[in-house]
């Protein structure tokens, strides 16, 4: 069994037993953060969906309004006019069958990856070694496009990708613990949002079952799962 340390111990004392709202989680969080860095501040969703069934996934993306607080690394799979367009948004490498063979050797250091449809063929080949690690271009996500320029822009900017892991939950960062507490509410109040318009047809009952923050060395704080009504259509 996985044993805390003593000041993950002592700021776990000071959570209580209850839902907050999500300022008061925010506060909390920010204040017991006790790491020597600007922790990341991160939520988990669990959803009334069954992943195992392709017709319950929710996956997609969402571009936080006050961004991440962190450098995004971008690799970008393009040719031709549209791997110059990748470089000139800030793409961190761009290239086709080259950097297929370098990741194929073991490069990873990038955080997101965006292909071209049309090199999707070859991009495929790396589904192995990219999906398990949730790096594979994917059009839901809007990472499978012709338009990388804004792709990389968005990404670079803040954008965040969602899906379900097991269980029904989803797991995506949030900001940094410097970030003011309205900032870190209104990038939640978004990402809650979109998945609300994410919600699958074939989900019934309850859709947001519960909902937990944390900052990386933090203790988690439970936000009231009725925070959010779906957002009219």
């Amino acid at each position: 069994m996985k044993r805390h340390g003593k000041r993950f111990r002592e700021a776990a004392k000071a959570v209580e037993a209850r839902v907050h709202q999500p300022a008061e989680a925010f506060d909390l969080v920010k204040r017991l953060a006790s790491a020597r860095f600007d922790e990341t501040v991160e939520v988990a969703v669990r959803l009334g969906v069954d992943p195992r069934h392709t017709d319950e996934m929710v996956r997609g993306a969402v571009a936080l309004p006050h961004g991440l607080g962190r450098a995004v690394r971008v690799a970008v799979f393009a040719r031709g006019d549209r791997a110059k367009e990748a470089v000139e948004a800030g793409a961190d490498v761009v290239g086709d069958d080259d950097l297929v063979q370098k990741i194929q050797g073991g490069w990873l250091d990038f955080d997101v990856a965006v292909a071209t449809p049309d090199l999707m063929v070859s991009v495929g080949r790396l589904g192995r070694l990219l999906g398990p690690r949730g790096l594979m271009p994917n059009p839901k996500s809007g990472t499978v496009t012709n338009d990388v320029a804004t792709a990389v822009r968005e990404i670079k900017a803040g954008k965040v990708e969602y899906r379900t892991e097991k269980a029904g939950v989803v797991h995506a960062p949030l900001g940094r613990v410097s970030f003011e507490t309205p900032a870190l509410t209104e990038n939640f109040q978004v990402l809650l949002d979109a998945l609300y318009r994410a919600k699958p047809a074939a989900a019934k009952g309850v859709y947001v079952r519960s909902i937990t923050i944390s900052s990386t060395m933090g203790p988690g704080v439970v936000i009231d799962p009725l925070v959010s009504a779906a957002p009219a259509v």
